[in-house]
């Protein structure tokens, strides 16, 4: 019951302003998020590359509503690319950007350029774009821009979240040759005429999608902690004949730990590494996603 609580403020300015100044938040935040600079995020990657993991790099932020900033984050992601080409961590490497951070909401084609640059820089330095999707309301827009974008750059990914009532049919459209697809649950507070709600509904609209993407000629990335639903991924992976370069898990940073490394013994699996500043919006959903990460951070109030 307190996850649309928390996802609710995940948005409130004022939420923000009051978990950001207490200072043992930052002892949780360490356990989701690698760091706030791209130091941070080298070394995290470094040990994760280390035990077989692939990456694929989040500079947090999102909801931009000034150019300046959403110019700041595309100059966050060129850096990230030249020093990850100049330190060798390019190959196989992967970076999930926010078209919100990038000035989806401004007007114009602000943020189809800054990802168009994005992509090229990316593509420069030996690695891979990966759209993540956000609310509802971005959807239509983040698949226009993806459309655009694979123009120039195929191998650019999607995230797809199997809580959205559309999405069936948007796998069906993306489940091609080349495409790559993020089939994620979804971490965003919708309302019931657009997105399933219950925990049932929506394993179940997860499973209708790997099926979808498993059957289709696309790379599907799944991106889900569930062991139940990581079985079925791999049943259906067999079931279909896929060789184990044709697909790969996803999980987050933090979570699951040893069975990230458990799975990278027998399939391709990344890890999702958010870094930077702004990790506010990003906790509060990884919060709201499971009782135990609450539960996590309040105890954190009391263990010193």
């Amino acid at each position: 019951m307190l996850g649309p609580v928390l996802l609710a403020a995940a948005r409130s300015d004022r939420m923000r302003g009051l978990v950001t100044s207490v200072p043992l938040t930052r002892r949780v935040v360490d356990r989701f998020v690698a760091g706030e600079d791209l130091d941070a995020a080298v070394r995290a990657v470094r040990e994760l590359t280390g035990d077989g993991l692939r990456v694929t790099l989040d500079h947090l932020g999102e909801y931009t509503r000034e150019r300046a900033q959403a110019e700041a984050t595309r100059d966050a992601y060129l850096a990230m690319f030249e020093v990850f080409g100049e330190q060798g961590l390019a190959a196989g490497a992967d970076a999930s950007v926010k078209l919100s951070a990038l000035g989806q909401a401004l007007p114009g084609d602000l943020a189809l350029d800054h990802a168009r640059e994005i992509c090229a820089a990316a593509d420069r330095a030996g690695m891979t774009v990966t759209l993540d999707m956000e609310d509802h309301t971005t959807v239509d827009s983040t698949l226009e821009i993806l459309g655009k974008l694979r123009a120039d750059f195929p191998w650019a990914g999607v995230a797809i979240q199997a809580m959205l009532r559309r999405t069936e049919g948007d796998l069906r459209d993306l489940a091609h040759e080349g495409s790559r697809v993020r089939l994620v649950k979804g971490a965003y507070a919708e309302p019931a005429s657009v997105a399933f709600e219950s925990k049932a509904e929506i394993d179940r609209a997860y499973v209708r999608g790997l099926r979808v993407l498993m059957e289709g000629d696309g790379y599907p990335m799944v991106g889900s902690h569930d062991p139940r639903l990581i079985d079925i991924a791999r049943t259906l992976a067999v079931v279909n004949d896929r060789s184990s370069d044709s697909y790969e898990f996803q999980m987050l940073y933090g979570i699951r730990a040893g069975e990230q490394r458990r799975l990278a013994q027998d399939h391709r699996m990344r890890v999702y590494v958010p870094y930077g500043s702004d990790w506010y919006g990003y906790f509060m959903r990884r919060l709201a996603e499971r009782p135990a990460n609450l539960v996590f951070f309040l105890r954190s109030f009391v263990s010193r």
